[in-house]
């Protein structure tokens, strides 16, 4: 068999606020998720996110530590148009949440936004513009 991408996991250091911000994206997770050492959802499409706890992590990785510099990995999230992304930004920025570049029309073709999740994750919002 060939392996098939099924999962994005993430470490995260305060779950609670983690779920916060991508219920905000739209993401469902059940009741008292916040609450648990380990989370995981299946998105449409079946690929999977999950976070871990940094406790959870150092029960079978002892040694592990964060890594430092930059995220190398961004998710993306299709908004249905322009004005979604627009506002979704706008409400997880007034939620506290680390905006990176404010919404702006890209030159290929959609409107585009970047956030940080409260772990530094790069998070992208993008729709595609009306065609002229």
């Amino acid at each position: 068999m060939t392996p098939r991408f099924d999962l994005i996991g993430m470490t995260t250091t305060d779950m609670a606020r983690t779920l916060d911000f991508y219920r905000r994206l739209g993401v469902a997770f059940p009741p008292g998720a916040e609450s648990e050492p380990h989370v995981e959802v299946t998105l449409p499409g079946g690929v999977r996110l999950a976070w871990d706890t940094v406790d959870t992590v150092r029960s079978f990785d002892p040694g592990w530590s964060p890594p430092s510099g930059s995220p190398r990995v961004n998710l993306a999230f299709r908004c249905a148009d322009p004005t979604e992304v627009d506002r979704r930004y706008a409400a997880l920025t007034d939620a506290g949440f680390h905006g990176h570049r404010t919404p702006w029309d890209a030159d290929w073709g959609q409107r585009y936004a970047v956030l940080h999740d409260p772990d530094g994750t790069g998070v992208d919002l993008f729709a595609p513009l009306p065609a002229d």
